[in-house]
């Protein structure tokens, strides 16, 4: 098996197995509004769902997990790109959040968090009402008066 050697690819892996091999790690995610709700979608492979903890905070949204690896002793590993640790992500909700009906579900490695839009911040059409003027009402005997002047 012929292999390369790329010495910028081995300067990355040094360098990322030397700055904080223990921290938080980054969720990708993506976050978009479908009517009246959000919906977040996070990758969040082989983490264990039961790991998995969402708390809201006033308006601060946080999400934990945590993914293990197995142990095996008396190895040699060959390569090892795979992270274990914690992984963090928080969001500030703002304002207009149902922060009492957010939901979660996880289903092969993703994460979807619906976030729902409180009742009073959902968009609502206005009545336009009259202000109370009265109105120019044309009577029979201002018609007949505009005629006699064109005549």
């Amino acid at each position: 098996m012929a292999t390369s050697y790329d010495p910028f690819r081995e300067l990355d892996r040094m360098a990322s197995a030397l700055i904080d091999n223990r921290g938080p790690r980054v969720m990708p995610m993506d976050l978009f509004r479908e009517g009246d709700h959000y919906v977040l979608s996070a990758d969040m492979p082989g983490i264990d769902p039961g790991s998995v903890d969402i708390d809201v905070d006033g308006q601060l949204l946080t999400i934990r997990g945590e993914r293990t690896m197995a142990n095996h002793e008396n190895v040699k590993w060959i390569t090892r790109e795979r992270l274990a640790g914690s992984f963090l992500r928080q969001l500030n909700l703002g304002q207009g959040i149902d922060v009492e009906n957010i939901s979660a579900t996880y289903n092969n490695g993703v994460l979807t968090v619906t976030i729902p839009v409180h009742e009073a911040a959902k968009p609502r059409k206005i009545e336009v009402q009259s202000s109370g003027e009265p109105t120019m009402q044309v009577t029979e005997s201002a018609k007949a008066g505009t005629k006699k002047a064109k005549a």
